[in-house]
């Protein structure tokens, strides 16, 4: 398989070989358009336009040590090939222009300049309504354009979702598990402990992520939340679905719930969510605030940490929020 690089000759090279480049046409600079974790990614400029190109690899581009399917890009393209029927949606993603699935690489058009919501967790930063309700709106045209009764080729994106669920429902809670959450905030790791060995806890985590494992009637974009929202002249985008799969709509709305709620925002926006989600949609708001409990306290205590501002005390205070919602 070949292995992408920023090498402008070495990209030349590829691109010509894919027809993505045109014979008269050159690179004239190349850069990384953002802070993603999962893959290899480059915004790629010649003298008249410029795209996206991804590559995935067996590991995770931020943490090498991670193993992860190498083909998943491939699940992405498939994903934007299924929204494509969908107007609402089409206009909110990244289209496909190319797919090599040999070397696992997908082209996309450029969505421009634009940085992703990831400035939300930063103490004082506020959601807009409008962009709250683009990403709830998103996410309810989502799940109910593209079900099993609308949608005969279903993604099921098994070896992603066996990764997902490793990170969200098992290493948290893994007592020598590597990670030194004091690394993170001083005294995180003392009571990230009182959590790993909760048995009822633990329980009721597993209950929730043999759920996930299951199959459900609704496409999901798998991985919902601010640095998956890109912020650009033309509005709101959404991109890196590549964790989607058919499941339950509650665990795409649970997992923003959690990030709105670790990002610090007012209670009443998070029921303006809910509400608003609600209007355009069925949802197990029981079912939802668990999978919200679920994702923040592996968001606290696991390997996949945000760059929140919350000192130790807001944090403490949302995972035994969560683990009440989990254990009634």
């Amino acid at each position: 398989m070949i292995k992408l690089n920023n090498n402008i000759e070495d990209l030349t090279l590829y691109l010509k070989s894919k027809d993505w480049l045109t014979n008269n046409e050159s690179i004239v600079a190349v850069e990384k358009p953002g802070d993603g974790n999962m893959n290899f990614t480059l915004r790629i400029t010649t003298e008249t336009r410029s795209f996206i190109i991804k590559q995935s690899r067996e590991y995770v581009e931020k943490y090498p040590q991670v193993a992860a399917p190498e083909d998943r890009v491939l699940m992405e393209a498939k994903f934007y090939k299924i929204i494509e029927k969908v107007p609402n949606l089409k206009e909110m993603m990244p289209t496909l222009i190319g797919l090599d699935k040999a070397n696992n690489v997908i082209v996309m058009n450029d969505l421009g300049n634009g940085s992703d919501f990831t400035y939300l967790y930063q103490l004082g930063k506020q959601f807009l309504e409008e962009d709250l309700y683009a990403v709830v709106d998103f996410a309810a045209t989502l799940h109910t354009s593209i079900t099993v009764h609308t949608q005969e080729d279903r993604i099921t994106n098994t070896k992603m979702r066996a990764l997902n669920h490793e990170h969200i429902f098992n290493y948290p809670y893994v007592l020598n598990n590597g990670i030194n959450l004091d690394d993170i905030l001083p005294g995180l790791q003392k009571e990230a402990e009182r959590f790993k060995t909760d048995e009822p806890l633990k329980k009721a985590v597993k209950e929730l992520g043999d759920l996930y494992l299951q199959d459900g009637n609704t496409l999901l974009h798998g991985d919902y939340f601010p640095g998956s929202w890109l912020a650009t002249v033309q509005g709101l985008k959404v991109i890196d679905p590549e964790f989607c799969f058919f499941g339950k709509p509650e665990f795409e709305i649970g997992v923003l719930l959690a990030h709105l709620k670790m990002a610090n925002q007012a209670n009443t926006l998070i029921e303006k969510a809910v509400d608003r989600y609600k209007s355009l949609a069925d949802l197990d708001t029981v079912l939802c605030y668990k999978f919200m409990g679920i994702e923040i306290l592996r968001r606290i205590i696991g390997l996949a940490q945000l760059p929140l501002e919350i000192n130790l005390e807001k944090r403490v205070k949302l995972l035994n929020e969560a683990r009440k919602i989990l254990v009634n």
